[in-house]
């Protein structure tokens, strides 16, 4: 780590103490995707990770998520890790064709949840680095309107936006899309996502 953002990191540590969380559990690397995040800033930053401690222990307050938390979504067999890319980043593999909306929002999100972990847990050894990715390729093939998501698509992008951290037994790390890559999709899928698009304005 810099010495240059020491003091931000300090800064940081006591910030989030007075609104009566701890960093204990999470090293610079973690702590320094908030500050880039917040342009530096250490009170957004602490703000920033505070809400996300609180959103991680309301979805997954053991600290992970179990599969029996998620047998529906395990049971349609639609994601499929690929080992590492040249680059030694996790490769996720999604057959669209697999998914249909849950009725289950909640296990959903929490399965989202488990896809992330296990995907960055794939590849993470050693201690975090703070710039753990992967790289997520959506194949569309035989997709029909009967698998669009439209409220599963939103939430998967707001997993992947938020500050989504992923647990690996002892270690924490901070997750984002190193690449992602659209497989076999026709016009009208386009035209499903700029609707999408419309209807979040």
């Amino acid at each position: 780590m810099e010495k240059s953002h020491e003091l931000e990191l300090t800064q940081m540590r006591k910030s989030v103490e007075k609104l009566g969380f701890s960093t204990e559990k999470y090293g610079d690397p973690t702590l320094m995707r908030f500050l880039i995040a917040r342009s530096m800033d250490t009170d957004k930053a602490s703000k920033m990770f505070v809400q996300w401690l609180k959103w991680r222990s309301s979805l997954v307050p053991n600290g992970f998520v179990v599969e029996s938390e998620v047998p529906d979504q395990l049971e349609a067999r639609k994601i499929f890790l690929q080992g590492l890319s040249k680059t030694g980043y996790p490769v996720m593999i999604v057959q669209a064709c697999k998914h249909y909306p849950p009725k289950d929002h909640l296990q959903f999100k929490k399965f989202v949840v488990y896809l992330l972990d296990k995907t960055i847990a794939s590849a993470v050894k050693g201690g975090e680095i703070g710039n753990e990715k992967l790289i997520g390729v959506l194949d569309f093939q035989n997709i029909t309107y009967r698998n669009v998501d439209a409220r599963g698509l939103i939430t998967g992008f707001q997993f992947l936006q938020v500050m989504h951290i992923s647990q690996s037994a002892w270690q924490s790390a901070t997750l984002c899309i190193c690449r992602g890559f659209l497989l076999v999709f026709g016009g009208w899928f386009l035209g499903s996502l700029r609707n999408l698009h419309l209807k979040r304005l």
